[in-house]
């Protein structure tokens, strides 16, 4: 049986080859088309390993290689409720990494005294649709966006486990 590390990282400037790399395996498989918070490029891969805001990167990883990424952002311009993202490697899904991303940063954000996350995704990403639902999160169609727009609320007593 084959022991590995799995650890949740912040994106720091040690993982810019790392991210970069996994921005264009991204790019390769087409996942930008459906998960495209900014460009999956080396340039945003060193923008996000320089941050110093308010905002939330991390990376998930597995005996350092990456296996995911995740964000929450919107506290740099100002929002009370920040917008969570992720993604998991094409090769990776399906192993419950995703939730474990998800509930980390449902943690990170409740440290930081959200009240709310919010999320979008495409309804034909049923995967992910499945899963936020799964986590609480309450989907509805956004008004003239090719979106479900997805709120978990911190404050429920469900939604804090």
């Amino acid at each position: 049986m084959r022991r590995s590390t799995i650890e949740i990282l912040p994106i720091g400037l040690g993982h810019e080859e790392a991210l970069a790399k996994f921005f264009a395996l991204l790019r390769s498989r087409g996942v930008d088309e459906f998960f495209h918070p900014h460009p999956f490029t080396a340039q945003a891969a060193r923008e996000r390993a320089a941050y110093a805001g308010d905002d939330l990167y991390f990376g998930l990883f597995e005996d350092g290689a990456m296996l995911g990424y995740g964000m929450l952002r919107g506290w740099d311009e100002g929002y009370e409720i920040p917008s969570l993202g992720i993604v998991v490697h094409p090769d990776s899904q399906g192993q419950g990494l995703g939730r474990l991303l998800m509930t980390f940063l449902k943690a990170a954000a409740m440290r930081r005294g959200a009240k709310q996350i919010r999320l979008r995704v495409y309804p034909d990403n049923h995967t992910a649709v499945k899963l936020y639902r799964a986590l609480g999160y309450e989907l509805s169609a956004e008004k003239d966006s090719p979106y479900l727009i997805g709120f978990l609320d911190l404050s429920r007593p469900g939604n804090m486990s």
